[in-house]
């Protein structure tokens, strides 16, 4: 099971601060187009950043039940 941070707009989005799927999902590119499939308006943001263990991860980086992943949504500042 993968347990996923959620916050700002993401977090508004799902309904929950934090998510944990059973589904089999191996990298980030997979955790992203279920995200968008299963959150459609996750699409519409103009960014989305996922962190695994506090660093940024491409799309190809491999997902382990250990990782700590955080979905971080586009911050806009003042």
């Amino acid at each position: 099971m993968i347990t996923i941070k959620l916050f700002g707009i993401t977090r508004e989005i799902v309904g929950q601060p934090i998510l944990e799927l059973a589904e089999p999902i191996d990298t980030v590119g997979q955790l992203k187009d279920f995200m968008m499939i299963t959150y459609p308006k996750i699409k519409a943001l103009n960014s989305l950043l996922i962190a695994v263990n506090s660093e940024y991860a491409q799309d190809e980086q491999l997902l382990t039940s250990t990782d700590e992943i955080a979905l971080i949504p586009p911050v806009s500042g003042g």
